[in-house]
Formats: structure tokens, C-alpha cells, sequence
């Protein structure tokens, strides 16, 4: 069979074509946001940050450790974004009429942002190793009590004395 030419448009069987192949590459090699939902099961799930918010997995659970990676990961990284953004409109507000005090207001918070992502990044590929290793999978509400439970515990340890002592 040869292809179309450049430019024209997919016939119907091209697209269905395009379709089983999408459905046998590999994860990585079948574009943005599309995951398989079971083993057996050669349909893909549209995996969206909009879908990842609102819980939707269609009673599916989370099998391989990309999946669970990013769901943990998604649910810290928008928890940290609302506290670092109170506490940067809280800054913001505070210290208006300083000279100086908005643009520190802006690199403190970016700064607390980017370290608290990028240990997000670190903890939430932890947990899911250790869910893959042990052969686990993870439901899209355990994702969730990870991923902001990571928030909260920074917000704990950030306020408390704990990292003065040490």
C-alpha cells in the first residue's frame, strides 16, 4: 500500500491504520497524553491535566510507574502552586508600599516554588517505585492524598522548628 501524498488528507482506512499503530508503539512514541488503561485493554485513555483534577479514571487504577508518577506528581504540584500563590498574593499585599518589597515578594516565592516542585519531582517518583516494585497499583485517590499530603508536610516541617535543630 503506498502512502498518500504529501499534504492530501487521510482516507478512512489511513486513520484506522494510523490508529493501530498509535495503539502498538510504545508508550513514549504515541504522542502527548494518551496511556493505555489495562494490559489486556487496547484502548487508550486521554490522560489530561483537566481529567487528572477531576479524579476521572473511569474506575481504573494506576498500573505502570509513569502513570503513577504523574498523577502524584500533578496533584503536588497544583497543591504547592495554590499555598505558594496565597502566600505570594499575601506578599504581594504586605508589602506593596516597600520600595523593593514587590520584586522580593516575586523571587521569594518563585524561588520557594521551583524547590518545592523540584522535591515533588523526586518524592513522587519514590512513591511510585515503591508501589511498582511492590506490585501495586494506585487508585487516582491515593494519588491525590500523596501528592497534596507532600504539600502539607512541607507546609509542617517549613513552619515548625524542626530543620532549626538540626
Amino acid at each position: 500500500m503506498s502512502s498518500p501524498p504529501r499534504g492530501a488528507r487521510p482516507t478512512r482506512a489511513s486513520s484506522t491504520t494510523s490508529s493501530a499503530l498509535r495503539t502498538s508503539l510504545p508508550r513514549g512514541l504515541r504522542g502527548p497524553g494518551t496511556m493505555k488503561a489495562e494490559a489486556g485493554d487496547s484502548s487508550l485513555i486521554n490522560l489530561s491535566v483537566q481529567q487528572v483534577l477531576s479524579l476521572w479514571a473511569h474506575g481504573t487504577s494506576l498500573r505502570h510507574l509513569t502513570e503513577m508518577w504523574y498523577w502524584v506528581f500533578l496533584w503536588a504540584l497544583f497543591s504547592s502552586l495554590f499555598v505558594h500563590g496565597a502566600a505570594g498574593v499575601l506578599m504581594f499585599v504586605m508589602l506593596q508600599r516597600h520600595r523593593q518589597g514587590r520584586v522580593i515578594s516575586v523571587i521569594v516565592v518563585s524561588i520557594g516554588f521551583l524547590g518545592s516542585v523540584t522535591g515533588a519531582m523526586i518524592t513522587s517518583a519514590a512513591v511510585a517505585g515503591i508501589y511498582r516494585v511492590a506490585g501495586k497499583s494506585m487508585a487516582p485517590l491515593e494519588a491525590l492524598v500523596f501528592g497534596v499530603g507532600q504539600t502539607v508536610l512541607t507546609l509542617i516541617i517549613s513552619f515548625s522548628r524542626i530543620l532549626a535543630t538540626l
